[in-house]
């Protein structure tokens, strides 16, 4: 089934070193694991592999509060004694700790998102894959949820200084909540989340969290309970993200595929196999609307890599074999060695009652939804008549140490093409 899909992937060999601390379920090295079973089922063959180039603390308060970026460059484990204020204030130090190097971390996982959202605005190819980003929960002033910085937010972003309309994706357990509150009274982004709800973090997401102002019926949610299963998932995904591709008509989107969803997972109670989870990723890609494609939560560490992995084969159009090959971590995936995890025996606690009701609430909020003008005039032509209604949002243009905005953005700009003897890693 191979296509001539351009696919471009961030990766950058030092994300596996950073460590929350003793116990903590988020592990970074589950991204080297599932770039080192890319690199062994010779994916990154098929794709353009780039090391992301970083990006500034200044791209960052393009969401971000100054206070709050200028807190995560100087905070370390050593100093913390003397920021006990600021750490309650920004919410770091439980959850979120403070770790060595934890500014690089997010300004890792961030240069991927937003470098691969400038190589889509580019037309430079039609998917970008940055598995160590999808951090979803991070707040204006805030940490929350294992993330810092919302690469997802900064990403959209950087999207909308080319497309007039960005759809934003979530398929993680938890709900997108800080990309949500980012874009909640805007029309220019749709935010449309899939995730248990009830007695979970983060407790936001409810069925009747639709937006606000001009972004009413631009926030769509649908709040699930325990044990949803492959053919559970795919019967409210495909109707639900069909309507929204039809009516909204998106010119790019951001789909953030938290691995926390599939059956087994150590923080998650859903019941999806890897293929499962990956319908939804291959069902996106069908509609050739350019994709930038994240990771997210995850806490299984056998599993994370499975599903990612096969997600990157069903982006790039590549048929890959159950049977895992020799890899670095291969004993992680004993004693079967296979892609494909069994899923458990576990009930679902959701009815196909509960299921086409709530379908149907968000099929008729989407009706609602005013249709894309059926001609495109060129973004960014003043006064267009096609800016959607009362837009405000400011969207900040390079800043003149970031290059002229007029100029086209070049390959060292978004980072530079991995050179293939340091695929290894």
């Amino acid at each position: 089934m191979t296509d001539s899909r351009r696919v471009s992937y961030f990766y950058d060999a030092e994300v596996g070193n950073y460590h929350y601390g003793q116990g903590h379920p988020m592990k970074p090295h589950r991204v080297r694991m599932t770039h080192n079973l890319v690199v062994n089922y010779g994916l990154y063959r098929k794709m353009e592999v780039f090391r992301p180039r970083l990006v500034s603390p200044t791209a960052m308060t393009r969401f971000h509060s100054d206070d709050y970026i200028n807190f995560l460059k100087v905070i370390t484990p050593d100093n913390m004694q003397d920021y006990i204020r600021q750490l309650q204030r920004f919410n770091v130090g439980e959850d979120c700790p403070v770790f060595d190097g934890l500014f690089e971390f997010c300004q890792l996982y961030t240069s991927g998102s937003i470098g691969g959202a400038a190589r889509l605005n580019d037309d430079a190819v039609d998917i970008v894959i940055n598995w160590a980003g999808g951090l979803h929960h991070a707040k204006k002033a805030e940490a929350s949820g294992f993330c810092y910085i919302n690469d997802c937010v900064l990403a959209i972003l950087e999207l909308l200084k080319k497309h007039e309309r960005v759809l934003y994706i979530d398929i993680d357990i938890h709900h997108g909540d800080g990309v949500e509150e980012a874009f909640y009274s805007t029309n220019r982004v749709m935010t449309c989340s899939f995730h248990k709800f009830g007695e979970y973090f983060p407790g936001t997401g409810d069925v009747h969290d639709i937006g606000y102002a001009d972004g009413k019926n631009y926030s769509i949610n649908f709040p699930l309970n325990d044990g949803m299963d492959d053919k559970a998932y795919r019967s409210i995904f495909r109707p639900v993200i069909g309507k929204i591709m039809e009516m909204f008509a998106p010119g790019a989107v951001v789909l953030q595929c938290g691995a926390d969803s599939l059956s087994g997972d150590r923080l998650g109670c859903f019941n999806l196999s890897v293929k499962g989870h990956a319908d939804c990723v291959r069902y996106v890609r069908s509609f050739g609307v350019p994709m930038l494609v994240l990771g997210g939560g995850g806490y299984t560490l056998r599993n994370v890599p499975r599903c990612w992995t096969y997600e990157t084969s069903v982006l790039t159009g590549e048929e890959v074999k159950d049977e895992l090959p020799f890899n670095d971590y291969f004993e992680y995936f004993g004693p079967d060695y296979r892609l494909n995890l069994p899923v458990s025996n576990m009930e679902n606690l959701n009815s196909p009652e509960y299921l086409e009701t709530t379908k149907n609430q968000l099929l008729d909020i989407l009706s609602d939804v005013e249709p894309v003008p059926s001609v495109q005039i060129q973004t960014g032509q003043v006064e267009s008549q096609l800016n959607p209604r009362g837009v405000n949002m400011e969207i900040d243009r390079p800043g003149p140490e970031e290059g002229n905005p007029d100029r086209r953005v070049s390959r060292e700009d978004t980072g530079r093409k991995e050179h293939p003897s340091e695929l290894a890693g």
